[in-house]
């Protein structure tokens, strides 16, 4: 919003200096999160929520291409006039360079990753110059909190947001050195996914493929800083001001859909018999993963979360946690909880005076198993407590 013609939006718009996700949620989905509905805490409003996979998938795509197809659908049936998401950089594949998509075809063009930073909303401006006045944003938590912040103003006649989730980021240059860490040819590696069995993808030009345990990487050989603050302090995990999120936390090997709102189950209906549907699992339990990850980043001391286990130890837990880890649902709650302690460790660390204004009444109740409690001066005097929710 910085690049708009009004940049002191920013000020009401940005979501890591007072959200207010209680009235956002009203005004998007029509009521806030019920802390008596299960998972609502933990993921936001949603109507239902679905694993899913395209019958055929799409090439090129991180998972299936459920998210492009989509966009791909409102383009074919004349829905919206565009569509503005983010396109690969014309020197480097992995820049995240923000277009609008006018015609169906336009989007194979979009489909897959980016890593790093680019002011996505700065084309809302060309898209109402240019006579669009029915879009389609696909975007991370924070640029779609910042365009409900503004939906109203903008004008549009139409608007469908289509979320990812987005857990970290970082520069593209420093994505790089994550890269040349992982591969002795970092030039040939064309896709990267954290999965939720616990191990990142990689595939390279030449079709081969390698999987890496999480417990192997080495984030440890990462600067401190290699994710901002802002990232390590987002409480917005799932995206809960889209209509419809399209991420893979619960989706067990397939995607996870969550449908949240009346336009999100139109954006879906437009698969059709396109997509094959089926009721998300769960397995594990989280307590012991979240304690870990909790201490870990308790001894980091602001930097990035440590491994005290010894490296031959890595292997046989990296077999396991895939057999008897948090799987399903429960593991995209256990991410959602490690989130949300760390936005509450680091804020005490680095900016404690903004704990009051950054964080939501609905995180306490998540970290509260887990021995964290608001301080003096950590909420508003008003804010209202809602008990912890049942494993």
């Amino acid at each position: 919003m910085s690049r708009t013609s009004e940049p002191k939006r920013c000020a009401s718009a940005c979501q890591f200096i007072k959200p207010d996700y209680p009235a956002m949620e009203t005004r998007v989905h029509g009521r806030a999160r019920d802390p008596e509905r299960v998972d609502e805490l933990h993921f936001g409003p949603f109507r239902r929520m679905v694993r899913a996979a395209l019958a055929e998938p799409r090439p090129g795509a991180q998972w299936t291409g459920i998210t492009t197809r989509i966009a791909e659908r409102l383009l074919e049936t004349g829905a919206v006039d565009a569509v503005l998401t983010m396109a690969p950089g014309a020197d480097d594949p992995w820049r995240p360079v923000p277009v609008l998509v006018t015609e169906a075809r336009g989007m194979a063009g979009v489909r897959g990753m980016r890593m790093g930073y680019a002011p996505l909303l700065a084309l809302l401006e060309p898209a109402r110059a240019a006579g669009h006045r029915r879009i389609a944003v696909i975007g991370i938590p924070c640029q779609v909190y910042a365009l409900r912040a503004l939906e109203a103003e903008l004008g549009f006649e139409r608007l469908y947001v289509i979320g990812t989730p987005c857990s970290d980021n970082t520069t593209t240059e420093r994505f790089h050195d994550f890269l040349d860490l992982l591969s002795d040819a970092p030039e040939t590696i064309t896709y990267l996914e954290f999965r939720a069995d616990y191990h990142v993808e990689l595939r390279f030009r030449d079709g081969s493929q390698r999987v890496v345990p999480f417990l192997q990487l080495p984030i440890s050989k990462l600067p401190p800083d290699f994710f901002p603050l802002t990232c390590r302090t987002c409480v917005d995990y799932t995206n809960v001001l889209a209509d419809i999120t399209v991420g893979y936390m619960g989706g067990q090997g397939e995607q996870w859909l969550l449908v949240r709102n009346e336009r999100g189950e139109e954006l879906l209906d437009l698969l059709g018999d396109e997509v094959r549907l089926s009721t998300p699992g769960t397995a594990g339990k989280r307590a012991g993963a979240v304690k870990g990850f909790m201490a870990n980043v308790e001894r980091a001391a602001g930097g990035l979360p440590l491994r005290g286990m010894p490296d031959w130890v890595r292997p046989i837990v990296g077999w396991l946690m895939p057999r008897v880890g948090p799987r399903g649902l429960e593991f995209a709650r256990t991410r959602v909880e490690m989130k949300a302690i760390e936005t509450i460790l680091h804020l005490r660390r680095q900016e404690p005076r903004r704990m009051k204004s950054m964080i939501p009444d609905h995180v306490w109740p998540l970290v509260a198993p887990y021995g964290l409690k608001p301080e003096d001066g950590e909420r508003p005097s008003a804010m209202t407590t809602h008990q912890p929710p049942a494993d």
